[in-house]
């Protein structure tokens, strides 16, 4: 290949630049973790210099809250995705539990390491794609399905949603194929509010008893 022609093939745009650095700093993530990751490091896993990585960030922590803020972004809009398409609650959960599944299928636990350093987590914005966010929103439509308190439907949906969690934990030891993760999975968080559901008729029910 002449110099010219070598030249032209790894002529990138800024963004593109920027991309391939987060795309190699992901992998290093999620193949080794936080703890020992380096400019350096990532400036040679992604073919550049390291001045070329400070060019593009400031620091190592500037660096990892610009890949968990992509990670978080395309994540969550996969599940909003399958949230709006969505005709019933169950097939709310199986959808937006199938798009964390198969995020951790495809990319491991980039963004759980991530959340789990303070210095990178510490200046995430809540009102955009946080893990808040997603259970504000799933939340409302609990409340509204289930005709729960909208504190009871927030306690449950915020403790459900670290179900999916767990089973992307257990989906990566491979000793189950991620349809009967899934399968699981939701089975489980379907459980959750139907139990819940049921728990607070019941005790509605006692109480207006007891007040007559």
């Amino acid at each position: 290949m002449t110099e010219i022609a070598q030249k032209k093939r790894t002529r990138l745009t800024p963004e593109k630049r920027r991309d391939l650095i987060l795309d190699h700093a992901a992998e290093i993530v999620a193949r080794e973790g936080v703890a020992n990751l380096s400019m350096d490091q990532v400036g040679r896993e992604a073919g550049v210099s390291k001045s070329l990585v400070y060019n593009y960030f400031a620091n190592l922590n500037e660096l990892l809250r610009a890949l968990l803020e992509r990670e978080l972004k395309r994540l969550r809009r996969a599940q909003r995705d399958a949230a709006e398409a969505a005709e019933t609650f169950e097939d709310l959960v199986r959808g937006v539990t199938h798009e964390y599944l198969n995020y951790i299928d495809q990319r491991g636990l980039i963004i759980e390491r991530l959340q789990s350093e303070p210095s990178v987590s510490e200046k995430q914005n809540p009102a955009d794609y946080s893990r808040e966010a997603a259970v504000d929103y799933l939340a409302v439509i609990a409340e509204n399905v289930f005709d729960l308190p909208a504190e009871i439907a927030r306690a449950t949906t915020d403790i459900s949603i670290g179900i999916p969690s767990a089973a992307g934990a257990y989906l990566l030891q491979r000793r189950l194929p991620l349809e009967e993760v899934e399968d699981l999975t939701t089975t489980m968080i379907m459980g959750v509010f139907t139990a819940v559901k049921s728990d607070y008729m019941v005790n509605k029910t006692r109480l207006r008893r007891t007040g007559d």
